[in-house]
């Protein structure tokens, strides 16, 4: 063993991708837990060394140089008896801590939750989605809870520790938003920062407990497959309903304009159009329309039947009871004589028009 032997975190290990790592020497594996009186441990900025022994987190070192000695690692020293120098070596691991802040950590529903929307009253599969950031608080705490017999712990190992339960809270508040709150999923989008604020409250007290703190989490989108045969259905609906909200009538009405047009192109078939409304079973467009029309008719007997004096027939009575002209009875009377209009009028003059029977003029009946 070198007099003095050089501790750091390994430059080929992705600061990005691994959170905490365990010293191995390169020159020699099976020894890296060998470590000599007058060791040289490195810690870089952003990274905590912590000693172990025996499954026991011992020393806790910060950013600098240290020389593994009896005066540094004082827990160390309750365990063994260290002397002050020479090359008499103890055992022990050392695990490095990466600290930075590692913002792009993804998540996501590997299964999409079958949610019923609000409004279409159908149940959707919903996927969600986003990245989260966090850095490790407390390193001890990490390691006892995280490390375990690992090497290393990584991003990956981190995301699989904590899916299903960020899946769970995440979909308990998908549920919420969408359930409690009648938000649909085609409108949910507007209210990801607002959720995105909420998760943050969510999984804090969750992750501090690991040792760990967010810095942020995101929901990227909340959406629904659209292979899905029910999603098909609930957008094609939603298109027709914007198609006639322009148009500015309503399904029914819709219905009735193609009544109406299919009874006047088979006006010999099916009996009349009433008949063949009601066939269709468009009684509330058709129907309401007839009826309108039929209580307009109504008020207008009615205003003539008021407009009509006392003791005088109405309307139809009057037709019913007027003299129709009828030819004389008389046997000695020439027909063509008495319907014949004269040229003048006997009285005043006045030239008259064929089948006048009063003078325009005087009155005298012709």
């Amino acid at each position: 063993m070198a007099l003095l032997q050089i501790v750091e975190w390994d430059r080929e290990v992705d600061t990005n991708e691994v959170f905490a790592w365990r010293y191995v020497d390169p020159k020699n594996p099976e020894k890296s837990d060998a470590l000599g009186n007058w060791t040289q441990l490195i810690v870089n900025e952003a990274q905590e060394a912590i000693l172990f022994r025996d499954g026991q987190a011992l020393d806790l070192f910060g950013p600098g140089r240290y020389s593994l000695s009896t005066e540094n690692i004082p827990l160390l020293r309750g365990l063994l008896n260290l002397p002050t120098g020479g090359e008499s070596p103890f055992k022990a691991h050392v695990w490095f801590i990466n600290k930075v802040n590692v913002l792009d950590v993804k998540w996501g529903t590997q299964t999409p939750i079958l949610l019923r929307d609000p409004e279409y009253k159908i149940a959707l599969p919903v996927r969600a989605y986003g990245q989260f950031g966090i850095r490790v608080n407390e390193s001890r705490k990490f390691l006892l809870k995280l490390a375990g017999s690992r090497t290393q712990v990584t991003r990956d190992d981190l995301v699989n520790s904590f899916r299903g339960l960020i899946l769970s809270r995440m979909g308990d508040m998908i549920a919420s938003y969408i359930a409690h709150k009648k938000i649909t999923i085609f409108e949910i989008s507007a209210y990801l920062r607002d959720m995105s604020d909420e998760a943050m409250g969510e999984i804090r007290p969750v992750f501090e407990e690991y040792g760990i703190e967010p810095v942020n989490f995101f929901f990227g989108s909340i959406n629904v497959p659209d292979d899905d045969e029910s999603v098909r259905d609930i957008k094609r609906a939603m298109s027709e309903r914007a198609r006639m909200e322009l148009k500015g009538y309503t399904y029914q009405q819709e219905r009735s304009f193609d009544v109406l047009e299919s009874a006047a192109k088979n006006t010999g078939e099916g009996g009349s159009m009433m008949g063949m409304g009601v066939g269709l079973g468009t009684g509330m467009g058709l129907g309401g329309a007839i009826g309108q029309m039929a209580a307009q008719m109504g008020q207008y007997v009615n205003s003539n039947a008021a407009s009509t004096p006392p003791g005088a027939p109405s309307a139809p009575q009057a037709m019913a009871s007027a003299p129709q002209s009828q030819p004389s009875s008389s046997p000695n009377a020439d027909p063509q004589q008495s319907t014949a209009t004269p040229n003048f009028c006997s009285s005043c003059g006045t030239k008259l028009s064929p089948g006048m029977r009063f003078c325009p003029t005087c009155g005298k009946a012709l």
